[in-house]
């Protein structure tokens, strides 16, 4: 049964009148009566008394007529959802994040998404870039936003560099120093606030460039009790700048320029699965603002422009 043939029955219904239905869906009228003979084949009765004024329904066409208009509501309905859908003012949007993104970057990506798309219902999840990895893969969520790791399926998208920035605590005698070479830290106690391998990498490759060894390790893993553990004096640690930018404000942490190595730089992505296909919908204007924000240079900062 073809939704053109219920669209003809429903019009002959409403118009009572073969000719004029016809004239409604800019058919002939023989195309029409094609159309109407086939459903009732299809159901295998008549649904309208022929009479001379026109045309009426019996009891089998009253019975179907509700369900018949139903059927193309529903699928106006369809259409009309999958119009929102391609322009991204209804459906749903699922983002994994990492930590420090979920805390100090997606908040202000959300709130310039949802000033563009207020109905659309978004749900986050939040894990370490290798479990935001795999909700990607899993299709648990549709974007990710993580650190770079390399998949075969999947997508990367760059968005900001953060700068990895040495802080001590106001106390520490590098506080008022604000300037030291990579060989004084061999007698700080190091303190990490990730466990994944990305962030170990990145530490490790700077203190073995240098030739450096710290006296001790402090892992942690989350920055929120790096930055208590550093405040408190239990050691240094390199800390990302949009995470500490109220920590700088109020001078309770103290940025430390190494004078003789380049501070790190911790990239961060948006993650798709490779196969996803072209961007629709909430996904489409969420890259977007992604997009929009990055050109303003208000990804990963800690305090974006007003406008």
């Amino acid at each position: 049964m073809l939704l053109a043939q219920i669209e003809g029955f429903v019009a002959i219904a409403r118009s009572g009148n073969l000719s004029r239905a016809a004239v409604t869906l800019f058919l002939t009228q023989p195309a029409l009566t094609a159309r109407l003979r086939s459903l009732e084949d299809a159901l295998g009765t008549e649904l309208f008394v022929r009479t001379p004024r026109g045309m009426r329904l019996n009891d089998a066409g009253r019975a179907y007529l509700p369900y018949a208009e139903r059927a193309l509501a529903v699928v106006a309905e369809g259409r009309t959802a999958v119009g929102d859908l391609r322009t991204g003012a209804t459906g749903e949007l699922l983002i994994g994040a990492a930590p420090a993104i979920s805390t100090y970057v997606l908040p202000t990506i959300l709130k310039a998404y949802r000033v563009k798309y207020p109905q659309v219902r978004l749900g986050v999840r939040t894990g370490h870039s290798e479990e935001v990895l795999e909700m990607v893969l899993r299709e648990d969520v549709q974007i990710g936003l993580a650190r770079p790791i390399r998949h075969a399926d999947i997508e990367l998208i760059p968005l900001y560099e953060d700068e990895m920035v040495l802080v001590v605590s106001a106390r520490h005698p590098f506080a008022a120093k604000g300037r030291i070479k990579m060989e004084q830290l061999a007698t700080e106690r190091l303190i990490l606030f990730d466990r994944t391998s990305s962030y170990h990498d990145l530490t490790n490759a700077l203190f073995r460039e240098a030739g450096v060894v710290p006296q001790g390790v402090m892992e942690l893993d989350n920055i929120e009790a790096a930055k208590q553990m550093v405040r408190q004096g239990f050691g240094i640690a390199l800390l990302p700048r949009i995470a500490i930018a109220t920590e700088l404000r109020s001078r309770s942490l103290r940025p430390v320029k190494i004078t003789d190595a380049e501070p790190p730089r911790r990239p961060s992505v948006a993650l798709r699965r490779a196969d996803a296909g072209s961007p629709l919908g909430p996904v489409a204007g969420f890259l977007a603002t992604l997009d929009e924000l990055r050109s303003r240079g208000e990804l990963g900062r800690a305090e974006p422009r007003a406008h």
